[in-house]
């Protein structure tokens, strides 16, 4: 079974840093993309990342040059690099998995979220 894993979140000040980290497991992770996404209070829930599988990557616009996506293949992990970050960070990220057995299917998984919350 698909099993997604986050952790890393925490309490960190405006500009500081933290690394998210969703270890996977159930499926052939090499072959799926992979991404972040985050949901704020009252906010819908957004992508702020995504990772293909050829290693190219896609940003929200509030994050650009901020964050910065990765896979370890050999792991089986994805993680989500946050420099500088801004009050307006907080949220709860999830990992997702978006797995494509056909060229017309996908199914996406969820891990069950790390809360990231930046204050002073």
């Amino acid at each position: 079974q698909v099993q997604l894993v986050e952790s890393g979140g925490g309490l960190v000040q405006p500009g500081g840093s933290l690394r998210l980290s969703c270890a996977a497991s159930g499926f052939i992770f090499r072959n799926s993309a992979m991404g972040w996404f985050r949901q704020g209070p009252g906010k819908e829930r957004e992508l702020v990342a995504r990772i293909r599988s050829t290693g190219s990557t896609d940003y929200a616009d509030s994050v650009k040059g901020r964050f910065t996506i990765s896979r370890d293949n050999a792991k089986n992990t994805v993680y989500l690099q946050m420099n500088s970050l801004k009050p307006e960070d907080t949220a709860v990220y999830y990992c997702n998995a978006r797995i494509t057995p056909t060229r017309d299917y996908w199914h996406d998984y969820w891990g069950q979220g790390t809360q990231v919350t930046v204050s002073s």
